[in-house]
């Protein structure tokens, strides 16, 4: 049986069939740049554009929802196509992912996008957290009773509890921040303070993923990074690309942070940026937004579920989604959750190799599950039934 994983999200998609080792991570947009007017780059094509200065971005994705399909299908076809998979779509069979509280509407697009235009044989429609707290599940011997998923990405930061593989639908909290917000928030941050930066996503997103740490001690950083000279550790100059002779920004070592630019060079220099701006995934009432942060948001969703199972909730926590890449990131949260949580509890984390292919290896685990043809919906029975088919076999 042909298995295409396909794990869609806002930010990246991850794609590849049930038999690779590992997906490609795929950039889910079209892009264009502002020196080549002849083309657009669609998806991972971006590689090839040699000056990545203000790049104008098509998502198929906002606020989380996908709502632009013109833009997704060029992705999709790119994915699908003679230069990626080369998928037989008769032959195929397809896990997609799709967002939390996803509206009706949309999933009945995608079906009729995936039954009707891509002809795939059949479909099974789910959520990145269920491949993921599956995957925790085989790995681990013991079968836990109960899995808690935290999915921090790029729209959104989700948590989503799990009794014996079945989503606890009530009990799923959202926090409306994640990595496209931090982004877009340092952006100002470095516009109004230093260098006007507002049309370069592309960079000031790698200048995050190289620079920006999760403080475990947020007021003593703040005190060192008031600091002047060498008692400052927290300051880093980071080298923009200028796409003749740099190519990629990076950071400059400790010892050679001087605030100076040496030559033609352009730096930022980041200061309490680093830590100040992945503080908005725990407050992100610093900036005006009118929510809990997201260990507030996790107790209050093992809250609302029995008093019988919070203890096994808060002993198996499984962190997924790019954001928990950021350095310091498990142990700041470990603390802040430790701090709310009933001092009776336990509380045990995970954090995988790469939180952001995880849902991904899921999929591929899923593929090969003895049940898994019970999950599909095959072409005739959409053409049968229509959506309601769908709407019964996927929980979603």
């Amino acid at each position: 049986m042909v298995v295409i994983v396909l794990d869609n999200g806002a930010g990246t998609a991850k794609v590849g069939y049930s038999t690779d080792k590992q997906p490609r991570v795929i950039p889910n947009c079209v892009t264009k740049a502002k020196n080549v007017r002849t083309r657009i780059f669609i998806g991972d094509q971006i590689d090839e554009c040699k000056d990545l200065s203000g790049l104008y971005y098509l998502l198929p994705f906002q606020k989380g929802y996908l709502v632009n399909w013109e833009v997704e299908k060029q992705v999709w076809d790119h994915m699908f196509g003679k230069d990626m998979l080369q998928v037989d779509f008769n032959e195929a069979s397809i896990i997609m992912t799709e967002p939390y509280f996803n509206f009706r509407s949309i999933q009945e697009a995608m079906n009729e996008i995936l039954f009707e235009e891509y002809q795939f044989k059949s479909v099974l429609r789910t959520n990145a957290s269920y491949l993921s707290q599956y995957k925790k599940n085989q790995d681990n011997s013991q079968n836990p009773l109960c899995t808690l998923v935290l999915d921090s990405g790029y729209s959104f930061s989700h948590i989503v509890p799990y009794l014996k593989g079945k989503k606890l639908a009530e009990a799923i909290k959202r926090v409306h921040v994640g990595g496209k917000l931090l982004t877009n928030h340092l952006k100002e941050v470095i516009s109004y303070r230093q260098l006007m930066v507002m049309d370069e996503t592309y960079v000031i997103n790698q200048l995050k993923e190289d620079v920006c740490y999760v403080s475990t001690q947020f007021m003593k950083d703040m005190e060192i990074a008031r600091k002047k000279g060498s008692e400052n550790t927290v300051m880093r100059d980071y080298v923009l690309p200028d796409y003749t002779h740099i190519t990629r920004g990076y950071v400059r070592p400790i010892e050679e942070t001087t605030g100076k630019a040496q030559g033609n060079e352009q730096i930022i220099r980041m200061n309490n940026e680093r830590f100040a701006i992945p503080e908005l995934l725990f407050h992100p009432s610093d900036v005006g937004i009118h929510e809990m942060g997201i260990a507030e948001a996790l107790m209050l969703s093992v809250e609302s579920t029995s008093k019988e199972m919070q203890p096994h909730l808060l002993g198996n926590i499984l962190l997924t989604g790019g954001n928990c890449y950021l350095p310091g990131f498990e142990e700041r949260f470990y603390m802040a959750v430790r701090s709310m949580a009933p001092t009776e509890f336990d509380i045990s984390m995970t954090l995988p190799k790469n939180p952001v292919t995880y849902a991904w290896e899921g999929g591929v685990q899923l593929a090969n599950d003895k049940d898994f043809e019970k999950m599909l919906v095959t072409r005739e029975q959409f053409e049968e039934y229509g959506h309601n088919i769908c709407l019964e076999k996927f929980d979603v």
